[in-house]
């Protein structure tokens, strides 16, 4: 007697976890006729502002060290960091620590 191949189905969910092992198991081919186009976009990127921080390498290692530790990539860490410092700032009125400041260039008389 044969078995007939029961037909799986596409999630309905919006877990980008389950979404993943079920694309990670299965054939998009094998859901072609599933399938829509969609019309606007389904993921957008969050506008915000990025920056560049250079660190020296000792200090990109300790980043990466205590990143690891918590689980996160070190970008994570970072905007946490400056997150609770703006809150911090925000707070008080004043800014955190005077090291931060922008100090005055001395110049060289010759």
């Amino acid at each position: 007697m044969e078995k007939t191949m029961r037909r799986q189905k596409l999630p309905n969910t919006d877990s980008i976890e389950e979404l993943a092992r079920f694309w990670d198991a299965h054939d998009l081919t094998d859901f072609e006729e599933e399938l829509e186009e969609a019309a606007e976009p389904v993921f957008v990127r969050a506008k915000g502002a990025s920056l560049s921080i250079d660190l020296q390498a000792t200090e990109a290692q300790h980043l990466k060290k205590i990143a690891r530790s918590k689980g996160v990539k070190e970008t994570t860490v970072l905007r946490q960091w400056i997150l609770e410092r703006l809150h911090e700032s925000s707070r008080t009125g004043r800014p955190p620590n005077k090291a931060l400041q922008p100090t005055a260039r001395k110049t060289r008389r010759g």
